[in-house]
């Protein structure tokens, strides 16, 4: 058991431990110093996630509105020239 945790942590549960907090502690101090909280950084990612997901389909919006008025356009004509060939 223990081996598969060293194997999962990548070193001793210890040596894990220590790491972690010391990153922590940093990460701490940076987010301080550019005044972030970690509630204000999730949200703003989250705001983030939600304008790239409005984006992404209001882009398909534009390109199917795009595709249904050239078809408005493209099938009566394309229709109307297959009549008229039938008819020669």
């Amino acid at each position: 058991m223990s081996e598969r945790l060293t194997q999962f942590l990548g070193d001793t549960p210890g040596r894990t431990i220590v790491r972690l907090a010391i990153i922590s502690f940093v990460v701490g101090i940076i987010l301080s110093a550019i005044g972030l909280t970690p509630i204000e950084l999730w949200f703003t990612l989250q705001d983030f996630a939600l304008r790239l997901y409005e984006l992404g389909f209001d882009a398909f919006w534009r390109l199917g509105r795009y595709f249904v008025w050239g078809a408005v356009v493209v099938v009566p004509v394309f229709l109307l020239l297959r009549l008229l060939k039938l008819g020669r």
